[in-house]
């Protein structure tokens, strides 16, 4: 008989609920409404999970989870908590949870999550999701001419910090998934999955920041940059508001997935491969961004600032994790000093800090030194290469972007998209597989 899954919960309407919800998909079940009884019932019953609820009277539910993993190292445990904040996530997560769950929560999340936690399918979908728009590139415009494995992390990972535009502290939980699922943001106090495709990116002003129902995610383009560079393709991104900014570049985000261990899965993504050109904006007026045909992705990028920034050029070809790391990934975000005051009154830039925003005043660089002596067009083809991503899928193209940014970025990817559009309607599937 296969091994029962613990529930510790203090109310009994949910332990009820919990039980009858996890029953119905064929799994036994155990109760515990304390955690004075939880360590006996593991040492005794073997469960093959628990759900662990953290905010019980008399009890330390951070401790008993530390506990738990120091005797049971290789028994999965999802925390559960009403009263969640991204620290407490973050927290639990560094000492060995599986997941974290913020009530109320659907029953749908639930199942995902338990799931994904034995790292076992259900019998029946435990949810269907609205299809996306995925990248069928059977259509005028793009071919297919590579395939490159599917990508995810070993093992799940946590990194904390501030938003670069909120200011308040936030982080991220990288959750390994299966084999079709693609990258996914699953705020922690939503049901609400959300792609990360062109289709929800909502506003391009300073930062890409995505939305669906309701819900936002905010600051991606660093994040999404990293996932590019090193081809991860399924992978679920739990956060509360926005990606912390971390140092200013996407160097963390590398040590962060270096850390979970990248595995390849047993199936192939296939490249857009455009066939034709897609531009934004007038080359004649200095400002443009131009996608064109190629076997490989490449970027040149010129930056041009006045004095004393001025002109700055990089080209930059596309090859693995590792050149991506060493020639892109360490440069970091930069303003000008003159812009803080606006941008302050328009209520961004709250957590910006001279260790994770290079500040550029009349007579130059106000905090020294550079990594890199053209580090500032380096970042833009960072934001440039996260931006991409949001096509769903690896894109090979000669890109040419002068003076552009995100705004032109997103514009770029939905032309693209709208070449599709008319071979979508017809093959799209009506509805998409629920994330495990």
């Amino acid at each position: 008989m296969e091994a029962p899954i613990l529930i510790v919960d203090d109310e009994e309407k949910i332990r009820t609920m919990l039980c009858g919800v996890l029953q119905d998909e064929g799994f036994r079940t155990l109760e515990a409404d304390s955690g004075e009884s939880v360590l006996a019932l593991v040492a005794t019953c073997h469960p093959c999970l628990v759900l662990l609820d953290i905010w019980m009277p008399h009890v330390d539910g951070i401790a008993l989870l530390e506990q738990l993993q120091s005797r049971e190292p290789e028994l999965p445990i999802i925390v559960i908590s009403g009263h969640g904040t991204i620290e407490t996530a973050v927290r639990a997560t560094k000492l060995g949870a599986a997941d974290f769950l913020e009530k109320p929560f659907s029953l749908d999340t639930l199942l995902r999550s338990v799931y994904r936690a034995l790292g076992t399918e259900p019998s029946q979908p435990a949810a269907t999701e609205p299809a996306t728009a995925t990248a069928d590139t059977d259509f005028p415009g793009a071919r297919t001419t590579q395939k490159i494995p599917a990508r995810t992390i070993r093992q799940s990972v946590v990194v904390h910090g501030r938003g670069l535009h909120s200011g308040v502290r936030t982080g991220i939980i990288l959750h390994p998934l299966p084999l079709g699922s693609g990258i996914v943001f699953g705020p922690l106090s939503s049901d609400v999955l959300i792609p990360a495709t062109v289709e929800y990116v909502q506003s391009t002003g300073y930062a890409t920041s995505l939305y669906r129902e309701g819900t936002g995610v905010k600051t991606v383009e660093h994040l999404l940059s990293a996932l590019h560079g090193y081809g991860i393709t399924n992978l679920l991104i739990k956060m509360q508001g926005e990606v912390p900014i971390l140092d200013g570049s996407a160097l963390e985000f590398c040590q962060l997935l270096d850390s979970a261990g990248i595995i390849e899965q047993d199936e192939e993504v296939e490249a857009l491969s455009v066939d034709r050109t897609y531009q934004i904006g007038d080359h004649g007026a200095g400002k443009f961004l131009r996608i064109e045909p190629s076997e490989q992705l490449e970027i040149d990028y010129c930056l041009e600032y006045p004095e004393p920034v001025g002109r700055q050029e990089f080209h930059y070809v596309q090859r693995d994790a590792d050149s991506y790391r060493e020639m892109i990934a360490p440069a970091r975000t930069f303003g000008f000093l003159k812009e803080i005051e606006a941008l302050e009154e328009m209520g961004l830039a709250n957590g910006g800090r001279l260790n994770n925003c290079i500040v550029i005043g009349e007579q130059g660089i106000i905090n020294p030194p550079l990594r890199f002596e053209d580090e500032l067009v380096r970042h833009k083809i960072l934001d440039l290469l996260g931006d991409l991503y949001l096509l769903g899928q690896p894109i090979r193209g000669k890109v040419t972007a002068h003076r552009t940014g995100h705004g032109d970025n997103v514009a770029l990817l939905r032309a693209i998209r709208e070449a599709q559009a008319p071979h979508m309607s017809e093959s799209a599937p009506k509805t998409a597989p629920a994330l495990q």
